[in-house]
């Protein structure tokens, strides 16, 4: 049963069901471009269906971060350990702290959102991610999928920098993010499809700001990514033919949002490795 499902997707253009090997819908004519690329089929027998590649890697990066801050903040004798980093250990690799961003370390909004606080901390997000990264790149594609993420991770500290000091970590302003760019693919779509996609992520949504009124949490960042997301997922639509020039500029854009990234680790490593002297 889970291998025939594998095999159909949704046309982008009608909603008809199609087969992943179909570049032309039988039902509308219209071409579609091949399905986003999966780094694994279905995972625990089909209790998480697949993991997109772009969400593997950061979660990589995530759980990378979160071994080397741990060490360090266990070994910078401030009383942190993997349960509760110290905040100092957390400013040091990349968290939104207002003023050291208006003083012009403006890579912040980039490297707070792949920092945790502590082991329940990373794996929340993680568990989200997993799931809310799945469905995004599956219905994005790829290169829409990182340009999502990556605005929603930005907007969503720099909302938070006018509002709090910080520090303020986490890839939640990313998830909001993605939450956001599902509910503007179901306001896309009239009917049935849509309707489900805006109900069933409007209740996500209900959920995570629920979630954010709890102490510790960072509302801001939460609205910015929502907002963030939100923008982007509507005005990027589904993919279409793969060779179209508008595919071309989304890679181009996802590119782009990678090398800013680097940018920013590099940054982060520099002032790192001062603050460490």
């Amino acid at each position: 049963m889970i291998g025939q499902m594998e095999t159909r997707r949704m046309c982008p253009h009608c909603r008809a069901f199609i087969t992943t090997k179909d570049r032309t819908c039988p039902y509308c004519n219209e071409a579609v471009a091949p399905p986003a690329r999966r780094s694994s089929g279905p995972i625990l027998g089909g209790l998480i269906p697949h993991a997109g590649f772009n969400t593997v890697i950061i979660l990589v990066i995530n759980f990378g971060l979160f071994v080397a801050t741990s060490i360090v903040s266990m070994n910078a004798g401030r009383g942190g350990n993997a349960m509760g980093l110290d905040s100092q250990t957390l400013v040091d690799f990349g968290a939104m702290f207002s003023p050291y961003i208006r003083a012009g370390q403006w890579w912040r909004l980039v490297t707070a959102g792949f920092l945790h606080g502590g082991l329940f901390h990373i794996l929340m997000n993680s568990w989200a991610l997993f799931d809310l990264g799945a469905m995004v790149e599956e219905m994005y594609g790829s290169n829409r999928m990182l340009v999502i993420y990556f605005v929603s991770n930005a907007f969503g500290f720099y909302v938070s920098s006018l509002f709090k000091v910080g520090p303020s970590i986490g890839a939640s302003a990313a998830l909001f993010g993605l939450i956001g760019c599902m509910i503007a693919l179901g306001m896309r779509h009239r009917g049935a499809f849509g309707d489900s996609i805006r109900g069933m992520f409007t209740r996500w949504l209900i959920y995570g700001l629920l979630f954010s009124f709890l102490p510790g949490i960072d509302m801001a960042a939460h609205v910015g990514g929502l907002i963030g997301g939100f923008g982007v997922g509507y005005l990027a639509g589904e993919p279409r033919h793969e060779g179209s020039a508008t595919e071309k500029l989304w890679r181009i854009a996802s590119w782009f949002c990678i090398l800013i990234t680097v940018v920013c680790f590099l940054e982060m490593y520099l002032w790192f490795s001062r603050s460490a002297q």
